[in-house]
């Protein structure tokens, strides 16, 4: 692969169509998912409201610079939140960027709550409001389903439910899980997953059973924004070393807003560990890193480039340009438009398969 730095004017406008796999879709207000609740819930969010918070809902743990992490420029001219018009996402992203698919990440607090009943009501209430906002209108919009992923069989009933309706892509599932993401009491959802050729996008958030370091809540965002990258390497982890996927060898993975510059790294150690200990592990059956290559995905936002450009490629030969896929991360403040995300020259073939064809063939769009 030829190697240079690109030089995009800001105007640039794509001319390949992409699939984002990363929209982070809003509410307009905060009572907004009220209507879609059973009048029990309902009744049980107005008295005593939610436990954790999430950008649906108004609350984070951590400020996030002006604008509340937000691009500046992605408030609806009709007011409301970013990402809370279809009409100007429409406008801003789909149309602009010449987006043929676009993947929405729903970040709510549903799937963390403690109270499970909540935690499947509040997670139905938001795949019901996916639907009647955004992928009724809107075709290209594909959703994700999100569970009360404590509570596998409640989790396996929503599932079940919605897979009748082929507009949701993909099964979401929060890291800071409360055990270990591999653990057998997640393995029912792992199975209707791969039976159904569900993707299980994995994307990290302000939410969450446990704190976001090790030794407990970090004290900046600053902080807490590169926490996503540990947070998806443990789930990577635990699903690889529990024996999920020598359990489930059709199960898709994506790694969503997780960075990827880590990865190389990670399946190199893992795989000399593995050489050394496997008579641990007797249930994990390949090299980790052969996991990763035929079952997991990840997402390229955001990327982690360094100083000088040409070690870009380096990565990208790592881990196998078949293992991207684009995401922008719409309408954070640390976007990645598609003209500018790669200064490094990729091959058309690269390109195509990073910036559309990879997610077309993974989550079955094309």
């Amino acid at each position: 692969m030829t190697v240079a730095e690109l030089e995009r004017p800001d105007t640039a406008k794509t001319k390949l169509g992409i699939v984002d796999c990363d929209i982070h879709p809003a509410m307009t207000e905060r009572n907004e998912l009220s209507r879609f609740m059973p009048m029990r819930w309902r009744e049980h969010v107005r008295d005593f409201g939610l436990r954790s918070g999430g950008s649906l809902v108004g609350m984070l743990q951590y400020p996030r610079l002006n604008h509340g992490g937000m691009r500046q420029d992605a408030y609806p001219p009709e007011g409301g939140p970013p990402a809370s018009s279809l009409a100007f996402l429409q406008e801003q992203l789909l149309d602009e960027l010449n987006v043929e698919f676009g993947l929405l990440q729903a970040l709510n607090p549903g799937p963390s709550l403690q109270n499970l009943e909540l935690s499947a009501a509040v997670c139905a209430a938001i795949n019901d409001w996916q639907v009647d906002k955004w992928l009724a209108p809107e075709p290209r919009l594909k959703g994700g389903i999100s569970i009360a992923q404590e509570d596998a069989e409640a989790a396996v009933r929503e599932i079940e439910e919605r897979l009748k309706d082929k507009r949701f892509a993909q099964l979401q599932f929060v890291p800071r899980s409360l055990e270990p993401a591999g653990r057998k009491r997640y393995w029912p959802i792992f199975e209707i997953a791969e039976a159904h050729d569900l993707p299980i996008a994995v994307h990290p958030a302000a939410t969450g059973w446990h704190a976001n370091t090790g030794a407990g809540w970090a004290s900046f965002y600053v902080e807490e924004h590169y926490a996503f990258s540990h947070s998806v390497q443990t789930v990577l982890i635990s699903m690889i070393f529990e024996g999920v996927f020598d359990r489930f060898p059709k199960l898709k993975l994506v790694l969503v807003e997780g960075g990827f510059a880590w990865l190389p790294s990670l399946m190199w150690r893992m795989d000399r560990e593995w050489e050394r200990m496997r008579g641990e592990v007797p249930h994990v059956k390949r090299r980790p890193s052969e996991y990763i290559r035929r079952n997991v995905w990840i997402t390229t936002q955001p990327i982690e480039e360094p100083p000088n450009v040409r070690h870009m490629n380096n990565l990208l030969n790592w881990i196998g340009a078949d293992r991207l896929m684009f995401s922008t991360d719409y309408p954070h403040w640390d976007f990645d438009h598609p003209d500018r995300a790669f200064r490094v020259g990729l091959s058309e073939e690269a390109k195509r398969g990073i910036m559309r064809d990879n997610a077309l063939d993974v989550y079955g769009l094309g």
